[in-house]
Parts: C-alpha cells; structure tokens; sequence
C-alpha cells in the first residue's frame, strides 16, 4: 500500500498522509482491531468512512503501532500508550495521521466555495485577518490551523472564534503562528501548511517547545 506523503519536522513529528484507492478489504489485510474498534467500524454506515477508519489503522501500523495502542479520552482527543502525542484527520479520500513529541494537531480540508459563507463562525477579525490571495484556500488554511489547535486541547468548550487565533500569512511561504487562550490553557503553535494538486490543503500545528529544543 503507498503512502502518499510522508513529512519530517520539528520535535520528533512525523506526518503520514494515505490516499484512499484500496477497497475495504484490501484496507483490512493485516490489521488486528480490537473489540471496541469492531463495533465502531460495523457501526459505519458510510463506506467511505469505514475505509478512513481502516486507513488510520493501516497508517499506525506502518508507523510502529497496534490499534489497540490507540484510545481516546471523554472528549474524543485520541492518545498513545506511550508519551507520543498523536493527532488524526480524514476528509473524504485523504487519511493522515500525525506523530510528535509534543503537542501537535494535523488537519486536512478539501477546498470548497461553502466555507465563504460560514467564516464568520471561525474568523475572529480582531485577530485574525485576510490578504488578497484566494480567499477558499485562506480560510481553509485558518480553519485547518485552528482546527489542528484545537486538537492539542484536551477538555471541551473551546471556541474557534474567541479562544484560537492566527497570525497573517503568505501562500508562498507555507508557515504562520498561533495560540490558544483560553481559562488556565495558553499555549503558542507553529502553524506549516500546503495544496494537495487533488484540491485539498494539509495545516499542522506544533507546539512552539519544539522549536525552543
């Protein structure tokens, strides 16, 4: 099975990315999912989202790890039986899957007109703001950006708009900044991103730590 795109970076993070080709049962070839695992994936009535399940599976494997190394807290935040961070997104036929040393989130977004009309639930323009690039693909990078924060934030309540910011940014140059604020929670990121050629765009956020290391 390929690999799309594997990404080295700071602080031990490692990014593997899968496009989704195989069926369902090549997907399942060699993959040992436990009990609780089994229920969720009969429980799938979307075969597209069962073969992303099966995908993250195959992902973690090629990886070093077992499905039953994975679990997830009350929220939903997913953790490794050992001190790695990791962090997981599926967006139709993408998977990625990331692994870190510290604090990281991973996103992966397809690039559609809809988030025009949605960006006053996620812009917060007394932080964020806008260049004239093309305006789908910023705010897929702002959405994808805090949606990777928020992933490191391992309680509920926070909010895209009023508790995650990112600073301006230039397509060209694949990178920005930003935090978290919220009660005791502030924490500073690194923001990296890029266009898939398929119409989709990958934003990691890491843990500003890595870079101070």
């Amino acid at each position: 099975m390929p690999i799309y795109k594997t990404i080295n970076s700071e602080g031990g993070t490692k990014i593997f990315v899968w496009k989704i080709e195989e069926s369902f049962d090549e997907l399942s070839r060699g993959l040992i999912l436990t009990e609780n695992s089994r229920s969720r994936l009969e429980g799938m009535k979307s075969l597209l989202h069962q073969k992303g399940f099966l995908s993250v599976r195959q992902l973690l494997k090629h990886a070093g790890y077992q499905d039953k190394d994975l679990y997830y807290n009350e929220y939903g935040k997913p953790f490794l039986n050992n001190e790695k961070h990791v962090s997981i997104t599926h967006s139709f036929e993408f998977v990625a899957v990331l692994i870190s040393d510290y604090d990281a989130g991973i996103d992966v977004e397809k690039n559609r007109e809809k988030i025009i009309t949605i960006q006053h639930r996620f812009v917060n323009t007394q932080v964020d703001s806008l260049s004239d690039e093309d305006l789908v693909k910023q705010l897929t990078v702002i959405w994808g950006a805090k949606e990777s924060m928020y992933k490191t934030y391992p309680y509920g309540g926070l909010s895209f708009h009023d508790h995650i910011g990112i600073k301006p940014f230039l397509f060209a140059e694949g990178r920005s900044s930003g935090s978290v604020i919220f009660d005791t929670w502030k924490k500073d990121y690194e923001i990296r991103f890029e266009f898939l050629k398929e119409g989709f765009t990958l934003v990691y956020a890491i843990d500003n730590q890595a870079f101070l290391n």
